[in-house]
């Protein structure tokens, strides 16, 4: 049995994506404390100028001689792989493994936003491919580099998969209808895998920060608008405006809101601001990742934390109110029957979900 990376000691990270603004500067503070990094790089963006200037920028930091960079060129490694396939997965973890003998913490960390309504993403079978390319970078990218590592995590007898999602896997989203169910979709992979893991002393953590996280620091896909879907007739909150407010405020990224055609961007924000937006989100993924006792979920900020306290709220009233409903279909009288009754009892007295101990 390989020994046991401690939570102080250098660990080795192997992040799915390291091209966003999040995964550079998770990068460069995990550099810092001494860790060693395997940094995938999906060829669809390496090759976009933009989208890879920040990345390239920190090479240069990890070959110059500064003296606050010294040794990181030696613990950090760049790998070109394309999630979407396998065989590029099981390369890509063989030679994380080559060259830092290990994986501490596999970062599942690749996303990207479609928006459009269900209407929207059903018009055309351009629209209509948006919705498996969601699920190919989301969901099956992110199966394909957990299920290249489960050998050597399993053979290490230790290891932790840390997933990033938003709280998108809580709460769904009017007009992100497709990120939702891929999030929820990896989410739920995630859930199961916890339990196959856990005799191999292998750890899986979900952290979610807010949407607009994951959103603003990764591409945006927009589906072409249909004309019913404004603001008069329908009240739900408009995640196309507000990712194109932000959009719109940098020349090079403005968008036409009226476009007819598939639209896709990467938003550049001013580094000041992208620092402030995922600062916590960084915080979070250093502090738990390759923690002895890690939680199996983590929501990032109050904002996110309350918004899905909510939403449980909101789930328990529920079942609370159609307990009858539920407990009717039971042919056998129970202990746990009488206590769903009791419950609702106390939930009618109160006029709120009743307490643990039922005092």
């Amino acid at each position: 049995m390989n020994s046991v990376a401690t939570h102080n000691s250098p660990r080795t990270w192997f992040l799915t994506s390291s091209l966003t603004p999040l995964a550079v500067r998770l990068i460069r503070q995990l550099l810092t404390h001494g860790d060693y990094v395997v940094a995938c790089l999906p060829p669809q963006e390496i090759d976009h100028d933009d989208r890879s200037a920040e990345f390239r920028e920190l090479v240069n930091e990890c070959k110059s001689n500064r003296k606050d960079r010294e040794g990181w060129k030696d613990r950090i490694r760049a790998i070109r792989c394309d999630g979407r396939i396998m065989s590029q997965c099981g390369a890509a973890v063989a030679e994380a493994k080559h060259a830092f003998g290990r994986i501490d913490i596999l970062l599942c960390c690749t996303s990207e936003a479609i928006v459009g309504t269900v209407e929207e993403l059903s018009t055309s079978p351009a629209t209509q491919n948006l919705v498996r390319d969601q699920f190919e970078t989301i969901f099956f990218s992110q199966v394909n580099f957990i299920k290249a590592s489960l050998p050597t995590l399993r053979a290490q007898h230790t290891g932790h998969i840390l997933l990033l999602s938003s709280i998108g896997g809580h709460i769904g989203t009017p007009g992100m209808p497709i990120y939702t169910a891929a999030t929820w979709a990896l989410e739920g992979f995630c859930d199961s895998l916890a339990y196959e893991v856990a005799p191999f002393n292998v750890k899986v953590t979900i952290v979610q920060p807010h949407k607009e996280i994951q959103s603003l620091t990764n591409k945006i896909v927009f589906s072409p608008p249909l004309p019913h879907y404004d603001s008069e007739n329908n009240p739900a909150p408009s995640v196309r405006d507000m990712l194109t407010n932000v959009l719109n405020l940098n020349p090079e990224t403005a968008i036409d809101s009226a476009e007819t055609e598939i639209l896709q961007r990467y938003p550049k924000l001013p580094p000041a601001s992208v620092d402030r937006l995922v600062a916590e989100t960084v915080h979070a993924l250093t502090a738990i990742g390759g923690h002895e006792n890690p939680p199996a979920r983590h929501i990032v900020g109050f904002e996110g934390a309350e918004a899905v306290k909510e939403k449980l709220k909101t789930v328990t009233e529920e079942l609370e109110d159609f307990v009858e409903a539920s407990v009717a279909v039971d042919i056998f009288e129970s202990e746990l029957k009488n206590e769903a009754r009791q419950g609702k009892a106390r939930m009618d007295e109160t006029g709120g979900p009743s307490s643990a101990s039922g005092s």
